[in-house]
């Protein structure tokens, strides 16, 4: 029997073309958790008839998934990672293994893309951009605030991480690094995703996020 040292969580939003090669990627050891997040193409019973637990979290927003697939995981390692099939879940050990070696606290995922396509150059200089300003803020030396990222499932629900929208995964690093973490970049690779994003895709996505991360930096510098 197969021991599940991982909970990986997946924010479900109509991702029905792309789940079956994310799940399929899976190293053993790892569970899935995907937060279905009001999808209408069938998400949820593709995720449920590969295998994966199925939480459904009725707010929108990323950080209302993310949090309900944290509080939902059991496994001592917790991993977060999208669903669209940029980033290749095999990879997964990059970044949870420091952790579970007690060499890190936080460990992310830092994007290199395969394809000029994989990552707009407007995507590309505001990460850039925000990363910058994180490096300063913190002393962390961060070139990427990456989606693909792992840490002890308790000590992230000891952040006490109140954000429910696109502002949850810097509140992470932000209270990480408040906290003293040891916290990791690793390389990971980023290819084009399945279908179109719900947040660099769009204008409505790309000024929701902008707007909750501004907001929590300039909390931060209070």
């Amino acid at each position: 029997m197969t021991v599940i040292h991982t909970d990986l969580v997946l924010p479900c939003l109509n991702e029905a073309a792309a789940l079956p090669w994310v799940l399929s990627r899976l190293p053993e050891g790892y569970r899935a958790i995907v937060v279905d997040n009001g999808s209408t193409d069938g998400s949820a019973e593709i995720a449920a008839a590969a295998g994966a637990q199925v939480v459904h979290e009725t707010r929108r927003g990323f950080g209302a998934a993310a949090h309900a697939g944290l509080l939902a995981a059991t496994a001592p390692m917790i991993a977060f990672c999208d669903a669209d099939a940029s980033m290749d879940p095999s990879e997964l050990p990059l970044v949870v293994d420091p952790v579970r070696a007690g060499t890190a606290d936080l460990v992310l995922g830092r994007r290199r893309p395969v394809t000029a396509k994989s990552w707009p150059l407007h995507a590309r200089l505001a990460n850039s951009s925000l990363s910058w300003r994180l490096r300063r803020i913190t002393g962390v030396n961060i070139h990427d605030l990456g989606p693909m990222r792992a840490a002890r499932r308790e000590s992230v629900l000891n952040l006490d991480l109140r954000d429910r929208r696109s502002g949850y995964p810097l509140e992470m690093f932000l209270k990480a690094a408040e906290a003293n973490w040891r916290i990791l970049e690793v390389d990971t690779t980023y290819s084009p995703r399945v279908g179109r994003s719900k947040v660099t895709g769009t204008v409505r996505g790309t000024l929701t996020a902008i707007n909750d991360m501004s907001a929590l930096l300039r909390e931060t510098r209070r």
